[in-house]
């Protein structure tokens, strides 16, 4: 196993040669590649998380039946994502179409994120509301597939930490922009809002979406419309039956656990710990509000903090990434995050230390932030350990398996806490518990990882391109 010493010998024995001659970072690209980002970052913050999938769930389907449909939906939508992620990798690689699928599931997104407009506040829509949803969730995950394997094709091994993590903080930061633009241009205050819309029919939540997907498709175009020769253009493979496609990808997954248990852990790992960081932010809003005491106004100006907080740890994290490996930095802030959700867990009632008192929303603004500080750099770090090993040619197969790996064990933390709630009469206060749990045994499934130290063993049935 290489330690994280064996990393630095590695790192210092490129330094002289092959460091050393390093081509420029080309900034224009990592910059286009961020904006995309940047605007796809609409998509969780405003319609999954704190705008429209609200809507729906109050609105459309209020008494509880919209939140039912959209579980059901999302989790229909997780599941073919678990099961098709990395053929569509596979295939997009193998007929040297990386940029274009991205451009299709790009604009197929913004298509479906612009139809939730006429999703209007009646139950007769909740089918429509959440059938869009679910899709636009579906072709989400098919767009950043093909988003982050193309990090291979922007940035060498020794800077994609950099890289991933300006990708990433972009991400949150565009997150907080369009939010702040919506909800204080069409959401909160009196009419007219933004448009001089007026609130019949819900009109000016509904023009959300409409606001959303423009600015994901201002921002998506630089990248979309830059001239980008990917490393699969280069090498092409016999076509194949969709059948086939799921006998190879077997083969991958029996040929990592033979030849690379190093991959092999590290898509277990990170499919386990990254379930716990999710949680981080979908149970936050809950516990600040109903174990915390904050506000709904104030759990909001919280968001734009954490998100801010998170954008921060990415950038940090990614130029730590680069000096001591992405493995450090991963245990460092999944530990972290451990310590902090411990310490939080006994602040939820007031508390004095000699003449220093600690009110729980105080703690939890302190000790919140310090959760989101340490999210952002493990989640950006993830990508950057897989980009590692991913050969360039094959990357979208690779990052189509982290993603099924994600979603297969995605059941752990909400099913947990559901275990934990119930166990525990009920106090939400059970979240923190449940979310411990599941990063400590992403912790503990990582001591079998090491840094990675050139490309995964995946085994190849391509032949190379002609002329």
């Amino acid at each position: 196993m290489l330690t994280n010493w064996g990393y630095h010998a590695q790192m210092r024995s490129i330094q002289p040669t092959a460091a050393a001659a390093l081509a420029p970072l080309k900034k224009r690209l990592i910059a286009v590649w961020s904006l995309w980002s940047w605007g796809n970052a609409t998509v969780s913050a405003v319609m999954v998380t704190f705008v429209f999938g609200t809507y729906i769930a109050d609105a459309v389907g209020p008494g509880g039946q919209g939140t039912q449909y959209l579980t059901t939906a999302n989790t229909i939508a997780g599941l073919i994502i678990a099961l098709t992620a990395p053929v569509i990798g596979q295939r997009a690689d193998n007929g040297g179409r990386r940029r274009r699928w991205l451009a299709v599931n790009t604009l197929i997104v913004i298509a479906l994120v612009a139809a939730c407009f006429f999703v209007k506040p009646d139950q007769a829509y909740l089918v429509l509301g959440v059938t869009l949803m679910a899709t636009m969730t579906l072709f989400d995950e098919f767009a950043n597939l093909n988003y982050n394997s193309m990090i291979t094709d922007i940035a060498d091994s020794p800077r994609m930490g950099r890289v991933s993590g300006i990708g990433w903080g972009s991400g949150y930061l565009g997150g907080i922009v369009i939010l702040a633009i919506v909800y204080f241009g069409l959401v909160a205050g009196e009419p007219p809002h933004l448009f001089g819309l007026g609130e019949d029919e819900m009109v000016n939540v509904r023009a959300v979406a409409l606001v959303a997907a423009a600015w994901f498709l201002i921002f998506s175009l630089p990248l979309l419309l830059t001239p980008l020769k990917t490393a699969d253009q280069d090498v092409v493979q016999e076509r194949v039956s969709i059948l086939e496609s799921y006998r190879r990808l077997i083969g991958l997954i029996i040929g990592l656990w033979r030849e690379d248990r190093n991959t092999f852990w590290f898509l277990v790992s990170s499919a386990i710990y990254r379930d716990g960081l999710s949680a981080v932010f979908t149970y936050g809003a809950i516990l600040g509000v109903t174990v915390f005491g904050f506000s709904t106004s104030d759990i909001l100006l919280f968001g734009i903090a954490g998100n801010v907080a998170a954008a921060l740890g990415a950038f940090i994290g990614g130029w730590f990434d680069d000096r001591v490996g992405p493995r450090r930095v991963i245990a460092t802030c999944v530990t972290a995050l451990i310590l902090t959700a411990g310490i939080l867990y006994f602040l939820d009632v007031e508390r004095s230390f000699g003449a220093f008192v600690i009110t729980p929303t105080g703690a939890f603004w302190v000790f919140g932030l310090m959760l989101c500080v340490f999210v952002g750099p493990a989640q950006s770090s993830s990508r950057a350990f897989l980009a590692r090993l991913a050969p360039p040619s094959r990357a979208g197969e690779l990052f189509g398996l982290y993603a099924t790996a994600g979603r297969s064990v995605s059941f752990l933390t909400p099913g947990l806490i559901a275990l934990l709630l119930f166990s525990a009469g009920g106090s939400d206060k059970a979240i923190i518990l449940g979310v411990v749990v599941i990063l400590s045994l992403g912790l503990a499934t990582l001591t079998l990882v090491h840094n990675p130290t050139g490309p995964a063993k995946m085994r190849e049935h391509r032949v190379p391109a002609r002329g």
